[in-house]
């Protein structure tokens, strides 16, 4: 753990030291190390958790999610390199630091066995994320997403550090490893389903649950292209890995309390994916469709039955994957045309043909068609939402359908039809663009060759 947790850390002193004109290119060659170095994590024995010290452990949940999280680093600042070449040396290199403040604060959330840690380093992502929004979002009402940002994941996280604290005086400890081998202790009376709901609250805001999810869209539409992509690829997946630790506390009463947000996890499936059939802002309906596909993920590790967790898991790496993919071309559609709205960027494969191949096989992989990781994430869920209940079978599949078609219609707005005159002196698409797009698909190709990289636990 430390082999990749140190060099990340010394990417702060470098950022700070290296030259202006060196400054992009040694970022970017470290974290490339530092995230194929990552990859070694996938050849690691996982019958037992592998403790790689006191307070750090990796096992088959947390090694995919450090893995995608290291992965990212360099994308990022490959994605993000035009947008700020226009900036000042002191805030070029202010923004690598706040990507490396969050990258160390992710690792050790990911990896931590106490659960205090991993509060402590789950509320520290907070800051970096908020101090991009805020200082390099496109426009205006970036304070406003925020302010969003800030309240509910304050709101949601400080009913969950005082529930930890009740629970560190009930069972002495919180472990992971030792809690994994306790007899759960939560019994059936209402402080206890109050504890339970101040726990899981939290990671609902931060996934988001259909409801608590207005932060969401706001959030990545002002967020600069690097805000984008960790919060849809890595922080949404936060919430989802703290539930899957927390649950195993409160086995007991997850049977009971989960019935509600089940309910709207599964109905903000359809109605988020309704959402996106009106948008006209290409990040927003991006936006929207992750709380759509993370409404599933929600329905999953809910069931708790290894088949659904299996799922979930598959479906939030491929998700993160796709959707930092998405948000990328987004961002590329964005640097040309000036412009989010779908209405004034049609028609664009006529200019960039090599960029529309790149929209095709992504808007392929978000509707989850074969032989996609979607697919099997989104297919391992739905058998098992069926298996717990028949009737949901009618809310998944109307999701499904719903799915396809908003992306097809992102799709033929983005790239078909004829081409407005203002497009026509588009600059071409760059080869740091389409190694970018390489690099995101890359991943999904090896796991769609070698799927138990990322199920081998559960299934």
């Amino acid at each position: 753990m430390l082999k990749i947790l140190v060099p990340t850390t010394m990417l702060l002193p470098m950022t700070w030291l290296s030259p202006q004109k060196w400054l992009w290119t040694n970022f970017m060659m470290n974290s490339s190390i530092i995230a194929t170095t990552s990859l070694t994590w996938f050849s690691l024995p996982f019958e037992f958790s592998t403790m790689t010290n006191l307070y750090m452990m990796l096992d088959s949940i947390s090694s995919p999610l450090l893995i995608l999280t290291c992965w990212l680093l360099p994308l990022m600042t490959m994605a993000t390199q035009n947008h700020l070449k226009t900036n000042p040396l002191s805030r070029q290199r202010a923004y690598l630091i706040m990507l490396t403040f969050l990258q160390i604060s992710l690792i050790i959330s990911f990896s931590s066995t106490e659960l205090i840690m991993f509060y402590i380093a789950f509320e520290a992502t907070l800051i970096p994320t908020l101090v991009i929004i805020t200082r390099w979002g496109n426009q205006t009402e970036r304070l406003n997403a925020g302010v969003y940002f800030l309240f509910y994941t304050l709101a949601g996280s400080l009913p969950l550090l005082i529930a930890l604290l009740t629970l560190q005086s009930a069972m002495g400890s919180l472990s992971l490893t030792l809690i994994n081998m306790m007899d759960p202790m939560m019994t059936q009376n209402n402080s206890n389903k109050i504890l339970w709901l101040a726990c899981l609250l939290a990671f609902m805001v931060k996934m988001p649950l259909y409801g608590l999810h207005l932060w969401l869209p706001k959030a990545h539409v002002e967020a600069p292209i690097a805000g984008s992509m960790i919060l849809a690829a890595v922080l949404l997946k936060l919430g989802g890995y703290g539930i899957i630790r927390i649950t195993t506390i409160l086995a007991q009463l997850t049977k009971e309390m989960s019935y509600p947000f089940m309910i709207l996890a599964l109905w903000g499936t359809v109605m988020t994916s309704l959402i996106c059939m009106r948008q006209t802002d290409l990040k927003s309906l991006i936006a929207y469709s992750s709380i759509s596909h993370m409404g599933l993920v929600i329905a999953a590790i809910m069931i708790q039955t290894p088949w659904s967790m299996t799922g979930a898991i598959i479906l939030m790496i491929s998700h993160g994957l796709i959707s930092s993919a998405l948000f990328c071309l987004a961002n590329l559609n964005y640097e040309r045309t000036h412009s989010r709205t779908l209405l004034l960027a049609r028609g664009t494969q006529t200019i960039l043909p090599l960029m529309a191949t790149w929209w095709i096989l992504t808007n392929l992989s978000n509707m989850a068609l074969p032989p996609s990781m979607n697919l099997w994430g989104e297919l391992t869920i739905m058998v098992s939402l069926f298996n717990w209940s028949p009737w949901t079978i009618l809310i998944t599949g109307t999701g499904t359908i719903i799915t396809a078609s908003y992306t097809l219609y992102m799709f033929l707005m983005t790239q078909r039809g004829p081409t407005p005159p203002h497009l026509n002196p588009l600059s071409p698409s760059h080869t740091r663009e389409h190694l970018l797009m390489t690099l995101h698909l890359l991943p999904m190709i090896l796991l769609i060759m070698k799927p138990t990289l990322i199920s081998g636990t559960f299934s």
